[in-house]
């Protein structure tokens, strides 16, 4: 029993603060100066985390780690499909050809240089605390902002990110938002 709980205290520490509280209770996010396509991801976000479906609804069955199986289905609901470079498919199973799309399509923003958007995708390394991780943007204050994203702690959940100070966000994907698609 020690060592589980050694164990535990163990992961717990090497956490980011990101992680922290584990969830909220809502999606706190005025829609009112948002784009159409903008609104239906926060209108999904927001009904997929009271929902808490399993994974394999977003992976379409498989049993895998599902964050980028949860970005991709959330997109295409909201009339933004993504194509996965090596099927031409709308899921993206992995983070790594997730980040490899956004690349290509020439959409892909390292940390640093840009301020993310809602709807846009953010993109965590394996340093993150849990490995190669996603989750979507939903609202952003200053350098802080909120996002929501599947199987975090096998769950969907609502977190805050200071993406600046954060080493395991690599950057992110330009989500295609509607009325102004330039992102500065």
């Amino acid at each position: 029993m020690i060592v589980a709980v050694g164990v535990g205290v163990l992961a717990v520490r090497a956490a980011p603060d990101r992680w922290f509280p584990w969830d909220t209770a809502e999606i706190p996010v005025d829609t009112a100066g948002l784009t159409p396509t903008q609104v239906r991801i926060v209108e999904l976000l927001r009904s997929e985390h009271a929902a808490q479906r399993p994974g394999t609804f977003y992976s379409e069955g498989v049993d895998e780690p599902w964050c980028a199986d949860f970005v991709s289905w959330v997109l295409r609901e909201a009339g933004q499909p993504l194509s996965n470079p090596n099927s031409g498919h709308w899921r993206i199973p992995g983070v790594y050809t997730l980040q490899e799309y956004y690349e290509d399509s020439g959409r892909f923003e390292p940390v640093g240089r840009y301020t993310p958007r809602v709807g846009d995708v953010v993109l965590y390394d394996r340093s993150s605390g849990f490995g190669q991780h996603t989750n979507v943007v939903v609202a952003v204050d200053g350098g802080t902002a909120t996002t929501v994203g599947g199987n975090e702690m096998g769950r969907i959940r609502v977190h805050r990110l200071d993406w600046a100070s954060d080493a395991g966000v690599v950057g992110f994907g330009r989500s295609v938002i509607g009325d102004d698609d330039t992102h500065p």
